[in-house]
């Protein structure tokens, strides 16, 4: 009935059987919807792996369409979506296999644990007729022995001792009956095996054919794809963690790099301002030096010059009353008449 449903469905629509007015409030079920098992589209749905089983989940409470899987892969979305639906994938499986190993870890403890021992099976009649009369004849030989002994008799002595130990020989063979069949009973009950795979328990050493059907059936193989998938969704995130790590190793070797560019040529742009600015410094340098220099000749050029005009006005001065002191001579006749007098050649 499920496949023919599944069937109409696909030939149909799911909405075949639905009234023009549920139609009208009708939607669509799309594969992204929240009512859709994300399992079913990705891998499998667990719900579908142990149907009948000791381990059943029971039925999915979400819907399973193959329609809605074959439009999943279709989709452009599909690659985006389909790390997601693993995720929860193996977290599901990941708890069923927890509670799955604790169920297998109680079942070998259970195997290896020793069986208490059973109580001594009670002899026959006929046994215990025959133990009592092997004790005694031990009793009477014992006390015969004893005699033989104070009496000195020391070889008959011996020779009934001897006679004694086969008779405990006997008693012993008779007690240890019930130990034998004890030992067999732990060989038989030690023949069991524990499934590591589903947990199940086996007979060792069984029929391959029962073998066989319990590595075919429903829960050995469910569990098998269930710890498959897990170990395969590992992998492949130990795989992408990989990738990543070299790629982030790649571009921190390209910063490193970038940086150690960037610091030589920090260095080196350093270094040039450096020396820029060393010659700036001589330059400037130079400049107050000349500046100086051009400083200290105008103030010795002045001081000559201020010098000189100081001489020239004294000279000025100077001469200045000596012409006038000569002109003011020369020009008094009282004073210099003498002089002229003398001085004037005689005419004839």
């Amino acid at each position: 009935m499920d496949a023919q449903r599944a069937l109409l469905d696909e030939l149909m629509g799911s909405a075949r059987n639905l009234t023009e007015e549920e139609r009208r409030g009708y939607k669509e079920v799309m594969w992204d919807d929240k009512e859709v098992c994300g399992f079913y589209m990705v891998r499998f749905c667990p719900h579908d792996l142990f149907v009948n089983t000791r381990s059943d989940l029971g039925p999915c409470p979400r819907i399973h369409d193959q329609k809605l899987k074959e439009s999943f892969v279709k989709s452009p979305r599909h690659d985006a979506f389909v790390p997601k639906f693993e995720a929860e994938l193996a977290q599901f499986c990941e708890k069923l296999v927890m509670d799955l190993d604790r169920r297998v870890r109680r079942g070998r403890e259970r195997l290896s644990q020793e069986v208490e021992p059973a109580p001594p099976s009670p002899l026959s009649a006929e046994k215990a007729e025959q133990l009592s009369v092997l004790e005694e004849k031990i009793k009477n030989l014992l006390e015969q022995v004893e005699a033989l002994g104070e009496a000195g008799k020391v070889d008959e002595a011996e020779a009934l001792m001897r006679k004694v130990d086969l008779l405990n020989s006997e008693k012993t063979a008779l007690t240890q009956q019930t130990q034998n069949d004890k030992v067999l009973m732990l060989a038989q009950e030690k023949k069991m095996a524990l499934c590591e795979i589903c947990g199940s328990f086996l007979v060792a050493n069984d029929a391959a054919e029962r073998v066989q059907s319990h590595v075919t059936g429903k829960q050995h193989v469910g569990y098998g794809m269930v710890r498959n998938f897990i170990s395969e969704h590992k992998e492949a995130k130990e795989k992408e963690m990989a990738e990543e790590r070299l790629a982030w190793e790649k571009e921190a070797g390209e910063r490193r790099k970038q940086r150690e560019e960037y610091e030589r040529r920090k260095r080196s742009n350093s270094s040039e301002k450096d020396r820029y600015r060393d010659r700036e410094q001589d330059r400037d340098r130079d400049r107050y030096r000349e500046r100086n220099r051009d400083r200290e000749r105008s103030r010795r050029g002045g001081r000559d010059e201020v010098r000189g005009m100081d001489w020239r006005s004294r000279n000025g001065r100077d001469g200045g009353r000596d012409r006038f002191r000569g002109r003011s001579r020369s020009r008094s006749p009282a004073r210099h008449g003498h002089r002229r007098s003398s001085r004037s050649p005689v005419r004839s």
